[in-house]
């Protein structure tokens, strides 16, 4: 099956809807994530070698919102890391730092797991 992503007649396509880039409906369709609004913060080590790593779950943000508070706290802690699923993972524990620094943007933290 050939998907067209590019039209001369109006330029890039999405690939799922076919219609123009800036006109795609499928950008409009993801919304953000529901839940009770309170952010998690645990810590894994599970699949990854004993290495630790922070997780922050329950953010009601979009992809572009997570994005940005991401790249910002990733600056702040002076570490590494991602967003998987909806998930924030920063390398190393920074629990604490997380939950204060997550706190003075005035969001409601809870630590999980031991």
């Amino acid at each position: 099956m050939s998907r067209l992503v590019y039209s001369t007649d109006i330029g890039r396509r999405c690939p799922t809807c076919g219609q123009a880039s800036k006109e795609c409906s499928c950008k409009n369709t993801q919304s953000t994530p529901s839940g009770d609004g309170v952010i998690r913060i645990r810590r894994e080590t599970k699949g990854r070698k004993g290495k630790g790593v922070t997780i922050v779950n329950g953010l009601l943000l979009d992809a572009k919102e997570l994005k940005v508070l991401g790249k910002e706290l990733r600056q702040k802690l002076s570490t590494g890391g991602a967003i998987k699923d909806h998930e924030l993972e920063f390398q190393g524990d920074h629990r604490q730092a997380l939950k204060t620094l997550l706190e003075t943007k005035g969001y409601s933290v809870k630590l999980s797991g031991g």
